[in-house]
């Protein structure tokens, strides 16, 4: 019987991430209804304000719905929202049963749905296939309890970490596929960022480009303090798919944001560092209170090594080519001074290796316990 649960829980799961990168701020849910040992209905939530996935499911399982058992990663919502509460609508459709992988940290959730499920006669169950429930929504829990998004700090290298000749040429270190992979990570977050230097030097789109047709452009944010960053640059392009931010401080001079602006580019003004630089945590404040749940930070290395330096980084995709460049003048992915001790250095977790025609693409979590010291944070002040 087990067996029968997690299989059905499975399923819930990979509907769910059938709408990864399309649910900013609500989290990915898919559900499945059973009867008699066979699903009458599924569904999943496919943007923030269309029916939550348990009402996918019921519209399709229609009268079968009754005495049925529903399998849902998330716990059902319990509350007036963009749309109403799906414990009524389960109620009401005579759901017998329900089981669900992991509680919604949402004070409006949290316990609730679990609560008047049960009050009604339904049995409710919770904690099937909890790890992989939780880690899939991994951006919404941060966005609920911190309101800031998930960061994933990616770059490309050489095998001897180098990602730039010492003259600076940098395109292209990887191959096609590994870009490719690139670009279906852009498909599936609500923002990228890059800083001052990389689009002077590389001058990116910053677009999705791929070959099909529900392809997601994230929003193009570059972190420019003083608006060093020339109109004519490619991700100021208003033809571009998709929104373009520029984050800037007060040293930035005002004509050239109203330019930006009349071109439709956003403008945030942030406050400034300590060293006159963009301050990350208001950028990501900034990022959370438009319920953007998932940043791609690109780089280049100074801005990377300031994530990392003020413990902002949850995630690292790191792409390797098998090239050696050498060089003590070539530049390396991370800036900053580095850290003195190995015992110092920053282990991740779960990782994860994918082959890529040659290039390897090495991904990891940053352990949630890591805590930044006196001598990471020099990378901040560097």
């Amino acid at each position: 019987m087990n067996d029968i649960h997690e299989t059905m829980m499975q399923r819930a799961l990979e509907l769910a991430r059938r709408a990864e990168g399309r649910t900013s701020p609500n989290p990915m849910v898919g559900a499945v209804l059973v009867k008699d040992g066979r699903i009458v209905g599924e569904g999943f939530h496919h943007q923030a304000g269309a029916p939550h996935a348990e009402i996918e499911a019921l519209r399709a399982a229609g009268e079968a719905a009754h005495g049925a058992t529903l399998y849902v990663n998330l716990e059902p919502c319990a509350h007036h929202g963009r749309t109403p509460p799906c414990t009524q609508a389960l109620i009401g459709a005579g759901v017998c049963k329900v089981h669900y992988a992991v509680g919604d940290p949402n004070p409006l959730v949290n316990g609730k749905g679990h609560t008047q499920l049960e009050a009604a006669g339904i049995g409710v169950h919770g904690g099937l296939l909890e790890e992989a429930a939780r880690k899939l929504n991994l951006p919404f829990y941060k966005y609920i309890t911190q309101r800031r998004p998930f960061v994933t700090a990616k770059f490309a290298m050489s095998l001897d970490g180098k990602i730039a000749t010492r003259s600076g040429e940098s395109l292209w270190l990887t191959n096609e596929t590994s870009r490719r992979r690139v670009h279906e990570l852009r498909d599936v977050v609500d923002a990228i960022l890059v800083g001052t230097g990389t689009v002077l030097a590389d001058d990116p789109q910053l677009t999705t480009r791929l070959d099909r047709p529900d392809v997601h452009h994230p929003l193009r944010i570059v972190a420019d303090s003083r608006g060093r960053v020339p109109r004519s640059a490619q991700l100021f392009e208003p033809s571009l798919p998709g929104k373009t931010v520029l984050a800037t401080t007060a040293a930035v001079d005002p004509a050239h944001c109203a330019k930006l602006k009349a071109s439709g580019v956003d403008v945030w003004m942030l406050p400034a560092d300590t060293h006159h630089r963009v301050s990350l945590p208001a950028l990501l404040n900034e990022l959370g209170r438009h319920g953007l749940l998932t940043l791609l930070v690109e780089g280049g290395s100074e801005l990377l090594g300031a994530f990392f330096a003020g413990g902002l980084v949850d995630r690292v995709w790191a792409f390797v080519a098998p090239l050696i460049i050498g060089g003590q003048d070539a530049p390396t992915p991370i800036g900053g001074p580095g850290v003195e001790k190995l015992v110092q250095a920053l282990r991740l977790g779960n990782i994860e290796i994918e082959t890529l025609d040659g290039d390897l693409c090495i991904r990891g979590d940053i352990p949630q316990n890591w805590q930044v010291t006196p001598r990471r944070m020099e990378f901040m002040e560097a």
